[in-house]
């Protein structure tokens, strides 16, 4: 088995434009996917959502500038980290994951230990 990190990543303003209801059923399917990765054996770490602001420090000149995706409307919006037996696996575990309902994406990159 190796771990794969789950990089969710989805337009921000769409999160904006949710009611409370819609939030709160969001919320409830992400719990219910993540519950049934616990119960197969498959979840490894939870990530926390991440916030939208940030910096970018690029180079030699360490030139600092406002991130993390200035000309990308979506973002990285939250990670984890689940273990599978390939990178096969990990993309099927995906599927149900409830930001494909919407534009969203999960991009699977395998971690790799030292």
């Amino acid at each position: 088995m190796a771990n794969f990190m789950y990089l969710f990543r989805h337009d921000q303003t769409a999160l904006r434009s949710m009611s409370p209801e819609q939030m709160q059923q969001l919320t409830k399917k992400w719990m219910g996917w993540t519950e049934t990765l616990k119960k197969n054996g498959h979840f490894k770490q939870a990530g926390e959502r991440l916030d939208g602001r940030g910096k970018v420090v690029r180079g030699k000149s360490k030139i600092v500038t406002d991130g993390p995706f200035v000309e990308a409307k979506d973002s990285i919006g939250g990670y984890m980290v689940v273990e599978a037996k390939d990178l096969d696996q990990a993309v099927e575990l995906s599927k149900d994951c409830p930001i494909l309902e919407g534009d969203g994406s999960v991009e699977i990159r395998p971690v790799v230990s030292m």
